[in-house]
Formats: C-alpha cells, structure tokens, sequence
C-alpha cells in the first residue's frame, strides 16, 4: 500500500500528514515557530526555522505511522505564499530572514512605482495590484538593503524562492532549485499568460534573472529528496501555494466553483477556468495550476488578517489563553453591544489595497467587556469574506448557491454560523477525519 506525505508550510506553523491510498489520514504532526517584528508593519521569519519545524513535523509524522521513509511514494507540499526567502547558492544560508507576505516595508517603494503608471504593467502582466504583498518588492528590498546582496545576486551567487522552493531545495539538498506555476504566479515576476518570467518586471524590479527557479507544473515528479534528508530518495510530486491547494482540495474544478479558507488571513478563489479574467474590482487574476500541460485560473480576494484576529486576542491582549476558547467567550453574549473592530493590523487586502490602514476597535463604553470584543472579532472576519463575495459578483460572478470553507477558523462554530447569517447561505465544511461534508445552514 502506498503512502503520501503532505507538507503543509504556515505562516504560524508547520504540519505534516501521512495519507493512505484511501486519502485516510494515517498520522500527523504540527509545530509552531517564532514571529519576528523589527519595526511596525515588519513581519520576518527565520528561514532555518521553517526548515527545521517543516523537517522535524516530516520525520515525526512518518514514524507515528509506523513507517519507513521507504514506505512514502511520494510528497506533497503547500505553503504560505509570497513570502520572501534569499540565500547563497554554495553554503545553503539566507542572506536575511524570510519577509512575509504580510509585511508592508516596501509599500512606499509601490506607491513610487504606481506614481510613475506602472500598476498597469503588473496588473496587464501578472493579474495582480502593484502592492506591498507580493515577492517582487521584498527580493528588491532584500537586494537594496543587505550589504554585498546584491554584488552576489549579479555573480549568480543567490537564489531566490518562496516557501516551496525554500523547502525543495533543502529536501533535495540543494540539486533542485524550482517552483511550480501557483507559486510564481505570486511573485509579481510570472507573465501569467505566457507562465515565463516577464524580462520586462525583472528590469523594472532591478532583480538579476540568475537568482529565479526553473518555473514546473503543479502535478508530477519535479524531484526527488536527498536520501540523507528523509531516508530515502522520495518523490516530490505536487506543489501548490496553500488556497490554491485548498481549491483543489474542495474539489472547484468548473469555472464559477468557490471556497473560502479561513487560515491566518482568509482567501476566497473562484475558479475561471482556462480564462484570464480580468477584475475590475480589484480582485487578482491568478494561477490555480497546471496539470497535464492543462492551466487553471482563479479570481482571488485576499484578506490579510482572518484567523490571526483570535491570535492577536490571544498573545496581544491576552484575553484567552488558548484560540479554541474565543468561541465560548464570544458565544456568552448576544451581539458586540455596538463594538467594532478593523482588523488592518497589516493593511487592507482586497478589494481596498491599503497598506497604510491600521487596526481600529470603536463602539466601546463603560458596559464593554472582553466577550464584546471577541464576537466583534469573529465579526471583523466574516465581514471581510462578505466584501470578497460583493466584490466578485460585481465582477460578474453567480451569486452563490453556498460557500465551502476550509482552515483551522473554520472550525468555529460560532464564526462559521456568522458567516452563514450575513451571507444568507449555507456554509459547507468536510469534516475529519471522516471527510463527511457538514451544512451550517443561515438560520438568522
């Protein structure tokens, strides 16, 4: 009987599960790893911590199940997108922490370039808005700022990558330097039509080709791990940033088929098939994947802080201990009492592209208590999914019949039934580990 072993690389963690051939799940192991914030709007990760926590979670996992490295045919592996990581080609080292996708140090430097009339060259190029959020800028930075980068980027010295290419290199012990089409198609550097790197971002980024992966299909071998890594030279034969992987997850393999994942921000994709569509409502048009020569495309809407609100409630203000305890909290009373919350604790994603918002709780009196704040809390989030939902209709989309809904939020009760209120829908969940769908229907 063959075995897969998913990797699944977070913004907060790092998890691995065994799956049988029925797509059972077999065993599993998570670990969480340190946040770094230099500065305000500044969020980094230790590139060594990824690996580690990525490797640690693998090896772990394979022997809950009770198996060999052997045993695995294959892996797979999603990840948190666009988030940066450079480093040496001959030593393996980053030449600074991984910039996460949430970090909004380069906003100035898009503002500079959007003056100049350049978002209609990445949006026409790329199907994305010219913002902070995206790989391009934070390899510029990285480039700009660490001393001899990019002297070394020039030699051909540095590579570049995302998480998933972070993680292939280390697996393969550093043979394969590559990345699939979902991934790059983040960058703010893919040509989405022509799924090439676009000369012309290259130039207008001052970002050397050399340090780019060979670009590969989300589905099939792309390599195969060092045997010193895992224990045997295992194939890794699927790659895809993590909404992308949960689309294909809930199965939206026609055009007008939606989910929404509520991870550490949340992500709406609706799939538009082999066709480009271009937004008009300040969505992105991007990749979904390409399997057998066969490409799919997504609009997408991107918030940046969905279930990273309950973190926050939980390590910022310390009003819960753990994240699962906000749904009891909220649930003992019966509405915020007029408290609101803004979560734009790292911006404003989609559709309102600022990078300058900043968190705002109004309403409060002296009747407020910390329950108001955690059900205005799970409301700040499922408002969010509501303005995606308005935003892709407005473009055209079908209104929705239901929502699937995937991520570790989702698991709230009470956020899920929220969201089924203010959409008028259904919001549809699977259920593991029997993988049985459950239907919160809106009873408002």
């Amino acid at each position: 009987m063959g075995f897969i072993l998913a990797l699944d690389q977070g913004t907060t963690s790092s998890r691995a599960i065994v799956f049988n051939a029925q797509a059972h799940v077999v065993a599993s192991a998570q670990l969480e790893f340190e946040q770094v914030f230099p500065k305000a709007g500044w969020v980094e990760h230790r590139p060594e911590d990824i690996w580690n926590t990525q490797l640690a979670c693998a090896r772990s996992a394979i022997e809950k199940a009770g198996l060999k490295p052997s045993d695995i045919s294959g892996i797979g592996i999603t990840n948190q997108r666009e988030t940066t990581v450079v480093w040496n080609r001959k030593t393996g080292k980053p030449v600074y922490n991984a910039i996460v996708w949430q970090d909004r140090r380069t906003a100035a430097y898009c503002d500079k370039l959007r003056e100049q009339g350049k978002a209609v060259l990445v949006r026409r190029s790329t199907g994305l808005e010219l913002d902070s959020y995206f790989s391009a800028t934070k390899v510029n930075w990285i480039l700009s700022n660490v001393p001899g980068a990019r002297a070394q980027a020039e030699a051909g010295e540095l590579a570049f990558g995302t998480v998933d290419t972070w993680l292939i290199w280390n697996l393969t012990g550093g043979a394969v330097h590559a990345s699939d089409v979902s991934n790059a198609s983040r960058s703010m550097l893919l040509n989405i039509k022509t799924l090439m790197w676009d000369s012309e971002l290259l130039e207008l980024f001052d970002i050397p080709p050399s340090i780019l992966p060979q670009v590969c299909e989300s589905s099939g071998e792309i390599a195969r791990c060092d045997s010193a890594v895992l224990g045997a030279a295992i194939p890794i034969a699927g790659i895809a940033g993590d909404q992308q992987a949960a689309t294909f997850g809930q199965t939206a393999f026609k055009p007008g088929e939606a989910k929404n994942t509520y991870g550490t921000g949340c992500f709406m994709l609706m799939n538009t098939g082999s066709r480009v569509v271009e937004s008009h409502n300040r969505l992105l048009t991007t990749v979904g994947w390409k399997v057998n020569g066969k490409t799919s495309y997504m609009l997408e809407g991107s918030v940046f802080m969905g279930g990273a609100v309950v973190q926050w409630l939980r390590d910022g203000l310390g009003i819960i201990e753990r994240s699962a305890d906000v749904q009891a909290l909220a649930a003992s009373v019966p509405n915020t009492d007029g408290v609101c919350l803004v979560p734009a604790f790292a911006g404003l994603g989609a559709p309102y592209w600022d990078p300058y918002a900043r968190g705002t709780l109004v309403g409060m009196t002296r009747g407020t208590t910390k329950a108001h704040i955690a059900r205005a809390a799970l409301e700040s989030i499922a408002l969010q999914t509501v303005d995606l939902v308005q935003a892709m209709q407005r473009d055209g989309a079908k209104p929705l019949s239901e929502l699937r809904v995937d991520g570790g939020a989702s698991n709230n009760n009470l956020l899920m039934q929220i969201q089924a209120d203010l959409l008028g829908v259904p919001v549809v969940r699977v259920c593991w580990p029997t993988g049985r769908w459950m239907r919160g229907l809106n009873q408002k």
